[in-house]
């Protein structure tokens, strides 16, 4: 319950400088303490409620805790709360509501006061910013580095085990940089639950949230705040150990690159685990993920997966902090530890499947490690057999022939005219590139682009994802009935639809 305090005045009784000096001098000292006590006192010296109210962050200090959303609502829409005073202080709103009795020069002054104080804390606040900004980015690259402990021991030592990242990108980045800030407020105090870290990297904004393995979202909600207001795309990864931190820096990097206007914010793991996946049959899709991805080892498969998520090897190279050189060289030596050719269409989206196979049951996996004991059972040498023969360019015979991936499969690609399907199955047989694809369908690329819109909004998919892409070319696959080849597109004549 919040006291009334004393103001030097009666409750109708008339305001002079006497009063003036005494609040001041109270302001005065509230706000040598803190931002709260500052706002406290206001809300005591009007006998009402005061709240700071910043548009990304909501309320940023409220007294009492309950006014919050009466403030951050009259900041919004100040017509519907007349008897509220609005001041902008420090690139947020002051909102006081006094009470009935207190008299509206007392509220004016006190408002007046109170903001003047908050800019002065603000720019106070401003002149130590650089400075921790520097010390953000600085962890944030030890970080990256592999040096957990020593991050952990500079917040305090705090019980720190998991990391959630976002990596933001824009126009507009510095400003957001800045409002972000303000909005989370981020402090490396001791031993509190969370501590949120923010810096620029290589010209993108990036956020890491580092905790203690559970996330309640409050920093999701102002990424997502600020992407909208300042026009950001973004990705994110996590939670993950913080001895993960490389992946999960380049999974959010992945995740960003199918972020579109309509969907500014994709978690990793909505483009990292497709929805044809759950569909197949649990044991022999695993048994046969774990044979065909024996030859690499978890850097490699980690590196085709930001690859094959990304949709391009500069992506990927972008993603992972390497040289594009150095990703083609890496994406060359796993197709040749596969012996697959990686540039078919049908063998990446098999490739994505595999990798994000669910582990085998540890009796499957003890079969297809073969007959280490010398027992030589049937069943231990048919699996060694078959891990042999597991190749990338087929799935395991039958595992595409259930009624839910038939089902799933058509109610994803049914209903689309023969020339948007014969479009993008070319389309996307060449990787998502329209020039070539235009000249195997003897069409304009103008022509084939407006197409493949039309495609998008026949299935309401998002065709600049990847992961997207891939099981759509394996949708098509399953349900096709002739060779949707583009030979055998319908032709009206003219330029736009020209023959070979």
């Amino acid at each position: 319950m919040m006291g009334t305090g004393t103001t030097g005045h009666g409750p109708n009784g008339p305001w002079d400088a006497r009063d003036g000096r005494d609040t001041t001098g109270r302001l005065l000292r509230a706000a040598t303490g803190s931002g709260a006590r500052l706002i406290a006192e206001a809300a005591t010296l009007v006998q009402g409620w005061a709240v700071l109210a910043d548009p990304i962050a909501g309320a940023v200090y409220s007294a009492p805790a309950a006014a919050a959303a009466d403030g951050v609502h009259a900041a919004a829409a100040p017509h519907d709360h007349p008897y509220s005073v609005q001041l902008p202080a420090a690139g947020a709103v002051l909102v006081l509501a006094p009470a009935p009795a207190t008299p509206a020069e007392h509220t004016g002054h006190v408002a007046a006061t109170t903001a003047a104080l908050l800019e002065v804390r603000g720019q106070r606040a401003a002149e130590l910013r650089g400075e921790q900004m520097r010390l953000h980015t600085t962890l944030l690259r030890l970080l990256l580095a592999g040096h957990a402990d020593a991050v952990v021991d500079a917040l305090g030592g705090g019980a720190y085990t998991h990391v959630t990242v976002y990596r933001l990108t824009g126009e507009d980045t510095p400003a957001a940089h800045q409002v972000l800030w303000r909005a989370v407020r981020p402090t490396l105090t001791p031993h509190a639950d969370a501590c949120t870290l923010l810096g620029r990297l290589d010209g993108e904004l990036v956020v890491a949230e580092v905790h203690r393995g559970s996330d309640d979202g409050r920093i999701l909600r102002l990424v997502s705040r600020v992407c909208e207001r300042h026009g950001l795309l973004a990705g994110m990864a996590g939670p993950l150990p913080l001895a993960e931190m490389s992946t999960a820096y380049c999974d959010a990097a992945a995740a960003r690159h199918s972020a579109t206007p309509a969907h500014r914010i994709v978690p990793a793991d909505a483009i990292g685990a497709p929805r044809l996946a759950p569909l197949l049959p649990a044991a022999p899709y695993a048994r046969w993920a774990a044979a065909v991805l024996r030859p690499l080892d978890p850097a490699q498969q980690h590196l085709l997966l930001v690859w094959l998520r990304t949709g391009s090897k500069p992506s990927a190279a972008e993603a992972l902090g390497l040289s594009a050189g150095t990703v083609r060289a890496r994406i060359r030596e796993a197709a040749r530890l596969l012996d697959a050719d990686l540039e078919d269409a049908t063998v990446r989206a098999h490739l994505l499947l595999a990798l994000r196979a669910p582990a085998p049951a540890d009796s499957d996996a003890a079969a297809a490690a073969g007959s280490g004991s010398g027992s030589g059972s049937g069943s231990d040498e048919a699996a060694l057999r078959n891990a042999g023969e597991a190749r990338l360019e087929a799935l395991p015979g039958g595992i595409l022939d259930t009624g839910a991936v038939r089902a799933w499969a058509g109610g994803l690609v049914d209903g689309l005219e023969p020339r948007l399907r014969i479009a993008l199955t070319c389309w996307l047989r060449h990787h998502a590139r329209t020039a070539p694809a235009a000249t195997e369908l003897h069409v304009h690329r103008t022509t084939l682009t407006t197409w493949l819109h039309q495609c998008a909004d026949h299935l309401a998919q998002n065709l600049a994802d990847a992961t997207v892409r891939a099981e759509i070319h394996l949708a098509l696959r399953i349900t096709r009935c002739g060779r949707d080849a583009p030979a055998d597109l319908p032709r009206r004549g003219g330029r736009t639809y020209r023959r070979a």
